[in-house]
């Protein structure tokens, strides 16, 4: 019991030092949308399915599947997409097709 005063004093004083933010943290400022969205690529196969829209994508001569949330999408589009989870030989019961690799993201959205 005797820590507890010592304790409250403590936790007093550093909590506006934990609040502030540190330097060089933007204050207020969503992040750009290549930070929340860093890969790019260009469509070159689409198919809407359920809640997915399987999209093939060429990025950096590279080709790949995405699997993202419904979104309109057409061959020839750019399209910005995040982070996903890579999946390997992935089986959609929906298209009865074995995707190879698929990386399932989070979001992707047409570049105008």
């Amino acid at each position: 019991m005797r820590f507890a005063p010592a304790l409250l004093v403590l936790s007093i004083l550093s909590a506006p030092v934990m609040a502030a933010p540190s330097a060089g943290m933007a204050v207020g400022k969503a992040p750009a949308a290549s930070e929340q969205l860093p890969h790019k690529g260009k469509v070159l196969n689409s198919i809407d399915a359920s809640i997915y829209t399987y999209i093939e994508v060429s990025e950096n001569g590279k080709n790949l599947w995405l699997a993202a949330p419904t979104v309109a999408v057409k061959k020839g589009d750019t399209v910005r997409f995040s982070d996903g989870a890579v999946m390997s030989n992935f089986h959609s019961k929906s298209l009865n097709r074995t995707f190879e690799s698929i990386v399932f993201v989070g979001k992707a959205v047409v570049e105008k």
